[in-house]
């Protein structure tokens, strides 16, 4: 053949050959993400656990085509006694480390949740396991607890955005500045802060990825984010699609997004009535437990239980109580409380020591009641409450109907 034609095969063959292994790196790319965005959303919660007192949704948008995915996470996890943890973060970084490493610190918030501590001890302990994992990768985090009985959203946050919550009149307040820097830092004491959640309020948990854009300072995507939820009604599922809309997350957004929306209802007529609480000062001495037994006995036989429930529950209170007379000190005070799925029986005193429940010997004639307790009640617990002392729990599933 003539030369110039075999320079022009050579140079089409140059040419597919390019072609070729850049296809080839593309579909290795696609690979790599689908495979992270499969790591990633195994990480996350399948389905999310539902509180009696809470409507809870959450959604995750991975970041575009050709993007890497991050390490955002999120989680609920309910406490007992009708409380309920509440965490969301974002791990700096993109791709499979940053997903795994997000996935690690999932576990252990859900591992330090058990403890049942205070949202800024969960992140203190985070802090130093943060550190561990990989001290080059830094992660923010919101870690907060949902008491019904407060009417409060008790949180930690980690350098994390602030949570926001419109309130039954429709007001929209953020949560004070982050309470500490990212976690991996070190060397910083967290601290707990609180904002209000009372019935008809709506909370939003979320990542920086729905609100950042760039060449925009954040707090402009936060302030949006707020205009929204003041008008965003409906279930917690359909606000979180309507404030992604609103925030403009689409197909091509190119960050993760992570958003958390929780709702205390408003419960009126029949579901009203299956919500109730009561509550008694224990003053010590020889007439408080027998006071007790009959509080117990009047509130649960008013709200309908069947007698082998309203038996379980007065003899739960008269452990609780003598525990609480035997070993604890002034203020006592006995809660009950009841919801569409269960009977709470809560007594809480000044001293901090929390019980163990341990095997009594046959001759013993003490060290029982924690045992009885835990062998009635479908489970119990006790954690230290705010400012010194300690609560200790048990709950009672309610038969179906």
């Amino acid at each position: 053949p003539h030369p110039h034609h075999t320079g022009v095969l050579v140079h089409l063959a140059d040419v597919t050959d390019h072609a070729e292994a850049a296809e080839r790196l593309r579909a290795s790319e696609r690979r790599q993400r689908e495979a992270a965005v499969t790591l990633q959303r195994s990480l996350l919660p399948q389905e999310l656990e539902q509180p009696d007192d809470l409507r809870i949704a959450a959604t995750y948008h991975p970041g575009g085509t050709e993007a890497a995915v991050g390490g955002d996470w999120y989680d609920v996890i309910t406490l007992g006694a009708g409380r309920t943890a509440l965490v969301i973060g974002d791990v700096m970084g993109r791709g499979v480390r940053a997903a795994a490493v997000m996935g690690q610190l999932r576990t252990a918030v859900r591992a330090y949740a058990r403890l049942d501590l205070p949202p800024h001890e969960v992140l203190q302990l985070l802090d130093g396991l943060a550190a561990e994992i990989d001290a080059s990768q830094i992660a923010t985090c919101v870690y907060a607890v949902h008491d019904p009985n407060e009417g409060l959203l008790a949180y930690a946050s980690a350098g994390h955005l602030p949570i926001l919550v419109r309130d039954a009149e429709g007001a929209v307040h953020r949560a004070a500045d982050p309470t500490g820097p990212p976690l991996g830092t070190g060397g910083w004491l967290h601290t707990s802060g609180s904002i209000p959640l009372g019935p008809g309020s709506t909370a939003v948990l979320y990542t920086d990825g729905l609100v950042e854009r760039r060449g925009e300072d954040i707090d402009e995507g936060v302030a949006a984010l707020e205009r929204a939820l003041a008008g965003a009604q409906g279930p917690p599922s359909v606000i979180c699609d309507r404030l992604m809309r609103a925030l403009g997350v689409d197909a091509d957004h190119d960050d993760d997004v992570a958003v958390m929306v929780l709702q205390q209802p408003h419960r009126t007529g029949a579901d009203a009535e299956l919500f109730h609480n009561a509550a008694l000062d224990l003053l010590g001495g020889v007439e408080a437990a027998p006071r007790a037994r009959a509080f117990a006995q009047g509130v649960l036989t008013s709200w309908r239980f069947p007698v082998e429930l309203c038996d379980l529950g007065v003899l739960a209170v008269s452990e609780l109580v003598a525990n609480s007379l035997q070993h604890g000190t002034p203020p006592m005070r006995l809660r009950l409380r009841r919801t569409d799925r269960r009977l709470i029986v809560e007594v809480t005193d000044g001293d901090d020591h929390l019980p163990r429940r341990r095997r009594a010997e046959p001759g013993d004639e003490a060290g029982r009641g924690i045992s009885i307790v835990a062998t009635i009640a479908s489970s119990w617990g006790c954690r230290r409450t705010p400012g010194g002392g300690k609560a200790v729990w048990c709950e009672f599933a309610l038969p179906d109907k």
